[in-house]
């Protein structure tokens, strides 16, 4: 969701509830209308960082900066305008994904993990958006885990402003809807490559989407525990059928995404 029809939704509900007995609001030019156009993909991890890793070798941020040229590639093919928080072996800090993102004033952000537990026996994906109380125990430490990355970043202070305050809880509870309505879909999508029975949408604190200023969710492609799923990950054929299915995803909230602005939509 742009921020700049973001801006306009907040100033008319401003401006309505402002209006007095003595007049109405001075009449506002409705803004344009605005396709989806835009997705960060933000492959976790990197560099020093390298995340969980598999008992055969293989390190979640190779597979997830692979995973994500991959999608982006694939969403770039429809005419959508993405931005990579990083395209190669490199740390990218806390603020600086969170930035990007804002600073484009992009429609979604996807932030692409691989998961690990003590046991090897967990496997398949697992979507989430942000919430300050995770679903489980589980969803919690696994935020833990991944927050850890980002050391003693610091997190932004709440505004002063009474209402500015209250415009942005507004503004993070439309995206934190969105974003669960793209969850939905993504889980969808990547239960139908193995057709097995979904782990669940849910909900930890990660920091890296608690930044960003529009629909956000950080997708676990698999886990790297378990040694038959972190084979599978290993080939091209594995890798691209998750990009595949989150490019189906994409495409799917893309084109309500539209429709609900009443805006048509042509196959790119």
């Amino acid at each position: 969701m742009s921020g700049s029809w973001r801006a306009w939704t907040m100033i008319l509900a401003v401006l309505a509830c402002c209006a007095g007995p003595f007049g109405s609001a001075p009449a506002v030019a409705a803004p344009p209308l605005e396709r989806f156009g835009s997705v960060v993909i933000d492959p976790g991890h990197g560099g020093d960082d390298r995340g969980a890793r598999g008992r055969g070798g293989l390190l979640e941020k190779d597979l997830v900066l692979d995973v994500s040229r991959r999608l982006a590639k694939r969403l770039r093919s429809h005419g959508l305008e993405v931005l990579e928080t990083r395209t190669g072996d490199a740390f990218v800090p806390l603020e600086t994904r969170t930035m990007l993102a804002n600073d484009a004033e992009a429609d979604l952000f996807i932030s692409i993990h691989a998961n690990s537990a003590a046991s090897p026996k967990p496997s398949g994906s697992e979507v989430y958006f942000v919430s300050v109380d995770a679903t489980d125990e589980r969803a919690r430490a696994l935020a833990e885990r991944e927050n850890r990355a980002f050391g003693r970043a610091a997190t932004s202070a709440l505004p002063s402003d009474p209402l500015v305050a209250i415009i942005g809880d507004m503004i993070a509870s439309e995206s934190m809807r969105e974003a669960n309505v793209f969850a939905k879909l993504a889980q969808t999508e990547l239960d139908s490559i193995d057709r097995v029975a979904s782990r669940g949408v849910k909900q930890a604190p990660f920091v890296v989407l608690l930044g960003v200023q529009m629909p956000a969710c950080l997708i676990e492609v698999g886990f790297l525990s378990n040694p038959q799923e972190e084979r599978a990950l290993l080939t091209p054929e594995r890798r691209d059928a998750i990009a595949a299915a989150l490019e189906r995803a994409v495409l799917r909230y893309a084109q309500r995404y539209d429709a609900l602005r009443g805006v048509g939509r042509t196959d790119r």
